[in-house]
């Protein structure tokens, strides 16, 4: 280390992860209560202080898989926080991250490790300090993407339904979805592949399984559902 910028008073830089699931048709979101002070007891997102020798985006990637056991998620940073009094402990300066995950494959044993719940978004309590804001323009950053890249698809299984597909839609979005439009562009998409496969434990009729093709979507451009 120097002794450069002496004069100038240091802050502290932490990552805070917001991390969605979708289970039952609803958007979830994974929260636990904080284990230090201030806030001690307080519902809020997962994070962590940015170390020494680490990127932003190591830092987050790094509570990510403290958190889910999971790499190689889907994770955006959404902004920065720092208004002087978010943190009544020090200047606590927060970059906040917005990662999807499927819930099966998330390690109930880690969560129960952690101290953490999913909590369906749409019932979301008061969190700690500005996790509130993240977490909403957090939904605001899905909401304008979801049309453009095909993050939908990490928060399903490999093989899915094109119903699982509309209610993942329909929960990002917050509104109902007309089925026979949706459905009409779906089939128009060259990367969501219909499979010879069946669901035959979410479906009574036995749906056909869809998947994602992620080497047919680099290979198109100009995506846009």
């Amino acid at each position: 280390m120097t002794n450069f910028y002496g004069e100038h008073t240091k802050l502290y830089v932490s990552v805070d992860c917001i991390i969605f699931g979708f289970e039952k048709g609803k958007l979830k979101l994974l929260l636990g209560k904080r284990k230090m002070d201030p806030g001690r007891g307080d519902l809020s997102l997962y994070g962590g202080f940015v170390g020494a020798k680490e990127s932003l985006t190591d830092a987050a990637n790094r509570v990510l898989k403290d958190l889910t056991g999971l790499g190689n998620l889907y994770m955006k940073q959404v902004g920065a926080f720092g208004n002087i009094d978010r943190d009544p402990g020090e200047r606590v300066i927060s970059i906040a991250y917005c990662a999807l995950i499927n819930v099966k494959d998330y390690d109930d044993k880690l969560r129960i490790q952690h101290g953490l719940e999913w909590v369906n978004l749409e019932e979301m309590p008061k969190l700690y300090s500005d996790h509130n804001i993240m977490v909403s323009k957090a939904i605001t950053m899905l909401r304008r993407r979801i049309n453009t890249e095909p993050l939908s698809f990490n928060l399903l299984p490999d093989l899915f339904t094109l119903t699982q597909l509309q209610h993942v839609y329909e929960a990002i979005l917050g509104e109902e979805i007309d089925k026979r439009n949706f459905r009409k562009r779906i089939k128009q998409i060259d990367f969501i592949e219909k499979t010879e496969l069946i669901d035959k434990v979410t479906s009574k009729r036995g749906a056909a399984l869809y998947r994602f093709n992620k080497r047919a979507y680099e290979d198109d451009p100009y995506f846009k559902l």
